[in-house]
Formats: structure tokens, sequence, C-alpha cells
């Protein structure tokens, strides 16, 4: 709420807002902000048409937001992750190292020898709203449903 508001005051440009977006409800909620745009990861991971691993587009269904870890030793810089495949890259969830922004690497590697995107998958925490993998038009449609409803809702509520 504070970025999009302060970025307003100097910038009119789009502005897109992320960060656990996930339903129509919480899009109405960022135009409502100032946000011109949202941005919705995981919800559009999980669909038929998504060219993502099987197994991370399965733990994006299977998860909630418990399952996230802010880090930085893949590039440097924090970024969410889902913890599940940490251990496989060799790395404790509960204690990972931090990365330093003076060895930002975004490279396929990043700075582990873990590469983040293939072995690290990352997610945010509006992976809660994911319950099942679908074709994307159908999550479009609901998205939109979503959202008008909201619209209509908070239009009932108002004095």
């Amino acid at each position: 709420f504070a970025l999009v508001q302060e970025v307003r005051e100097f910038f009119d440009g789009t502005i897109l807002l992320a960060g656990s977006l996930g339903s129509g409800r919480s899009i109405l909620g960022a135009q409502a902000i100032g946000a011109d745009l949202a941005y919705i990861g995981p919800r559009l991971v999980a669909t038929e048409e998504a060219n993502a691993d099987p197994r991370y587009t399965e733990m994006i269904v299977a998860s909630a937001a418990d399952a996230v870890r802010c880090s930085s030793p893949f590039t440097g810089v924090p970024g969410n992750y889902l913890k599940p495949p940490l251990p496989n890259a060799g790395l404790d969830p509960e204690d990972l190292p931090d990365g330093k922004k003076a060895n930002m690497n975004f490279g396929s590697g990043g700075n582990t020898k873990a590469k983040a995107w293939k072995d690290i998958w990352g997610c945010g925490q509006g992976i809660g709203v994911v319950d099942a993998v679908r074709p994307a038009a159908n999550i479009v449609d609901q998205l939109a449903d979503e959202y008008h409803a909201a619209a209509k809702a908070l239009d009932a509520k108002r004095y």
C-alpha cells in the first residue's frame, strides 16, 4: 500500500503490482490502491499450458504460504523460494546463507551450485489460492468473475 502511494506521488506511468496476488479480489485491491496492472505468478504456473517442470507445478498445488522461504544466496538479493526442493540441492531451508549484493549473479547458476529455476523454484505467498492445475482460460474466467463479484460487493457496502 505504502509503496504504490509513494510511487504515485512522482510517477504517472503504468505501475504493475506483484506479490501475493492470485484472486480477482486482489486484482481489484491493487487497482484501488493505485496500481494499473496486477502480476500473478504461481496461479498461472499451475496451468495446463505452462511449460513448467511438472514437479514444480505439483508442489505449487500441494503447498501453502508456509512452504515459502525468502532468502538471497541464489542471486545475492532476497527472493521467495519453495522450501521442499532446498534439501535436494544440499541446502537447509531453515538455515540458508545470506548472499551479498556485491556478488549479485542472475545467471543460470546464480551464486550456488543449485540452479534457480532448475533445482530451486521460486514462489510467493500467493501460493495458497492454487488448488489444481487448470486450463489458463478457466483461471482467467474465474479471476474475472471474482473481480466483478468483489466490485459489486464493495459497491453494495457504500453508504
